[in-house]
């Protein structure tokens, strides 16, 4: 899943990471986690977490034991068709078997 169209005009580590919270939009991500999904450093996590918290473009929920971060539903696009196929399943049409 991707962030809306009206949100991708963005320094491209905020789209990077609008779009991987975007992915699990309901169980949210620690900052570990974006890291792994997101293909942008630390210290650009760090900046686009900043200007978009700024912007209220994302939520941040600290439990106690961890810190999760969710985007605005506003935020949320709806999903594309081939983003409800398994990766196996998208290899099998692009690859001729």
């Amino acid at each position: 899943m991707r962030a809306k169209p009206e949100y991708r005009d963005r320094d491209d580590a905020e789209v990077a990471v609008l779009d991987a919270l975007a992915d699990r939009h309901q169980e949210g991500m620690t900052v570990f986690e974006l890291r792994s999904r997101a293909d942008v450093s630390i210290d650009q996590i760090e900046g686009a977490l900043a200007a978009l918290k700024a912007d209220d473009l994302i939520e941040v929920e600290d439990d106690g034991e961890r810190t999760v971060i969710r985007p605005e539903e506003h935020v949320v696009g709806t999903p594309s068709p081939d983003e409800d196929e398994s990766l196996l399943e998208q290899l099998r049409r692009r690859l001729p078997l």
